[in-house]
């Protein structure tokens, strides 16, 4: 690939002091800085030294690994680590597992890690999922990522696969983890908001960001407001190595796969979701495991060669792009299964420790710069959150395998070592470790060309083409939720050049999308787009990038609402819940009384949950089973009145009989192919499998 030469200046993938540089890299960031008022003192470090590049790492080349005498990554990267004892600065907001991976296909011929070449063996995994931006007290349902993160207690150690629900990532380098961080969290001089991007410094950031715009996509979609973390995809976002015996290396990205599809809310749903159900996320887990209902996904990888990955029209070394499915076809080589819920929350979902620097013999890392960063960045975290340099010895974070080096002491210390020798070599005690020749082994990576400096190839120039791709590659519906989604958060930025520059950037991602968000916020012309480093690219649309065009023909793993009352017909009631359940569905009796409906057949149903506390947008679907009398009273409720208009609006499928009509007819329910009668089961099936996404137009305006 042309591109993979290191950067001939440094104007075409990084800022420099120049204002053809400054171009290049944040558009008209110079003047959106000026116009802030003043001139601005020199950034240093604590030590009082400037700073000449805030936006690249040091690395031995431009496509090269990250030096560790890199003091200003290190420096700014460890006080960001420490800002915030004991919650997680990011991903404080969790819900975690028990349960095992089982390998179905062994890739002996690329790696000599076990767990990737013994078919059959189950290794016992810890997973865990979170948001990003929220406090440990925040809700499940915000528009955010979700961290997937998965330790694998393996024989040759632990192995943690520590990865989002979104495959590629807002910045290049990790010198910008901190301010892309900072930016997200609640303003430091107002403290909020809480666990959302719809504010002025995150799109400040963003609009002199151009390489976020690939991420931003995926954030404005329904990706990030997913209905369950049972129906989420997972991904290591960068490529890593495989090793074989032999040390010969094959690229890999890791893959999840949801066993019950991908299915998200609409925005509306999630904001309701948030009052009606502050843990409605991980009490969807809780109760998946509880039922018995495990949830489970695949495990897929994408091979590729260092020649293959020459041809790539991006650099896989650049976190904000992706490997197209089409390009390099995803290969299942097992399945990851949770069938067990901690027994204690903090000692085990809160004390869990990830770190991608957490690999076994057979899997090694790439140059990827973000990456670099970050296998520093988890190790030292961790030190200040969980108390000192033992936070290995607290059960869920030690080996299931035999372990023993030569540390010793330091706080919180649980081992006793025995005997006189803590240091290596030595020969007064037989039974020190030593070092082994089949212990881990780095690939021996040639050095690309280029000098040492922070300096980003060109290869990593290219900030719109896969923004593009993505947007491009998206259902009708799905393009509509993502022109909406950037209407509702740039509207509650009160910079209006931010908003005009962030509109800048999408004429890039496409004109189309551009005009319907200037129109959204009402914009009397579009903004210039910024200059770009490199013309953004036509590829072809990728439908594996789709939600809507995956989802599975199934409602297994789904529940259903049926709404009773006093007087309701049971033989009806009966004949939806043996169809649902036959269908691998749940169902959920809801009633005005959480003691239940007194039904037409002079027996009494309990309810599962109060109309009151328990609305619609808790189910997949609902069901209304009402007497005549009944649906005239609960006309007049308004609970019952917001359970059939917002799951109408939330375009699910509804259920109802004869007496449920004046419910419907209060809650201005129309008619269509997803209101069915109650006793057409059938059709109700077919009904709840999907969202009726022809209905949308009618219930609400998308930009």
């Amino acid at each position: 690939m042309a591109s993979r030469k290191p950067a001939a200046n440094k104007t075409a993938a990084r800022p420099t002091a120049s204002k053809s540089a400054a171009a290049d890299k944040r558009g008209s960031g110079d003047e959106l800085h000026q116009s802030a008022g003043g001139a601005h003192p020199p950034l240093t470090t604590n030590q009082g030294i400037p700073v000449s590049d805030n936006q690249n790492s040091l690395r031995a080349t431009p496509r090269g690994p990250t030096l560790l005498e890199d003091f200003v990554l290190r420096e700014k990267i460890t006080h960001f680590d420490h800002e915030r004892i004991p919650e997680r600065i990011v991903h404080a907001r969790g819900s975690a597992a028990h349960g095992y991976f089982e390998l179905t296909r062994s890739l002996q011929k690329y790696t000599t890690a076990k767990l990737l070449t013994e078919v059959g063996k189950r290794t016992p995994v810890f997973t865990r999922f979170s948001t990003v931006a929220g406090g440990a007290g925040s809700v499940d349902t915000p528009r955010d990522v979700r961290g997937f993160a998965v330790k694998f207690y393996t024989s040759e150690g632990n192995w943690d696969l520590v990865g989002n629900n979104i495959p590629v990532f807002f910045i290049q380098d990790a010198i910008k983890f901190p301010d892309v961080v900072h930016s997200v969290k609640m303003e430091p001089d107002r403290a909020f908001p809480q666990a959302g991007s719809a504010h002025d410094t995150f799109w400040d950031f963003i609009s002199l960001t151009p390489e976020a715009m690939h991420m931003i996509m995926w954030a404005m979609s329904d990706r990030t407001i997913p209905r369950s973390l049972r129906t989420i995809e997972g991904f290591g976002v960068h490529s890593f190595r495989l090793l074989d015996a032999k040390g010969n290396s094959t690229f890999v990205k890791f893959h999840w796969r949801p066993k019950l599809g991908i299915q998200s809310t609409v925005w509306d749903e999630a904001v309701k979701l948030q009052a009606a159900d502050n843990d409605f996320h991980r009490r969807d887990l809780f109760e998946a495991i509880e039922s018995g209902g495990f949830p489970e996904w695949e495990f897929a990888v994408q091979l590729f060669t260092e020649k293959e990955a020459d041809k790539f029209p991006f650099d896989h070394l650049d976190p904000t792009k992706l490997i197209p499915e089409e390009l390099v076809p995803l290969t299942v080589i097992g399945r990851m299964v949770l069938d067990r819920w901690p027994d204690n929350f903090f000692a085990e979902t809160e004390q869990v420790a990830f770190c991608p620097a957490n690999i076994v013999p057979g899997i090694d890392f790439s140059n990827d710069p973000l990456l670099q960063g970050r296998l520093f960045s988890y190790l030292d975290t961790q030190l200040s959150r969980l108390g000192g340099p033992n936070f290995h010895q607290i059960p869920i974070n030690a080996p299931k395998c035999p372990f023993a080096n030569l540390q010793r002491d330091g706080h919180m210390q649980m081992q006793v070592p025995k005997g006189r020798v803590n240091y290596e070599p030595s020969s007064l005690q037989a039974d020190t470790p030593r070092e082994t020749p089949a212990g881990f082994r780095s690939h021996a990576t040639p050095p690309d060309d280029g000098a040492k400096g922070r300096i980003r190839a060109e290869s990593f120039a290219d900030h719109y083409t896969q923004a593009r791709l993505f947007f491009r590659s998206q259902t009708r519906p799905e393009q509509a939720h993502m022109a909406s989604s950037l209407v509702f958060e740039l509207s509650k930025v009160g910079t209006p050049h931010v908003r005009e520059a962030i509109v800048g950037h999408l004429r890039h991602v496409d004109a189309g999308l551009a005009q319907r968000v200037a129109d959204g916020l009402g914009l009397d012309a579009l903004p210039p787009a910024p200059p770009a480093a490199v013309a953004p690219k036509d590829m072809k649309p990728s439908p594996a990038l789709q939600i809507i065009g995956k989802m599975k023909d199934t409602l297994q793993g789904r529940c259903v609402g049926i709404l009773v009352d006093d007087g309701s017909d049971a033989t009806t009631i009966k004949a939806l819940r043996k169809a649902v359940e036959s269908a691998g569905a749940t169902v959920k009796i809801v009633a005005p009384k959480l003691g239940g409906a007194k039904l037409g057949d002079g027996r009494k149903l309990p309810a599962d949950g109060q109309l009151a506390g328990t609305p619609s947008v808790v189910f997949d679907a609902v069901a209304i089973v009402l007497s005549d009398a009944g649906g005239k009273a609960l006309a007049k409720e308004a609970a019952a009145v917001d359970f059939v208009r917002d799951a109408y609006g939330h375009l699910k499928a509804i259920a109802a009989d004869a007496g449920a009509q004046a419910l419907l007819k209060a809650g201005n329910v129309g008619k269509d192919k997803g209101v069915v009668d109650a006793s057409d089961t059938k059709a109700f099936i077919a009904a709840a499998k999907t969202r009726q996404w022809d209905r949308e137009p009618k219930v609400r305006t998308l930009a």
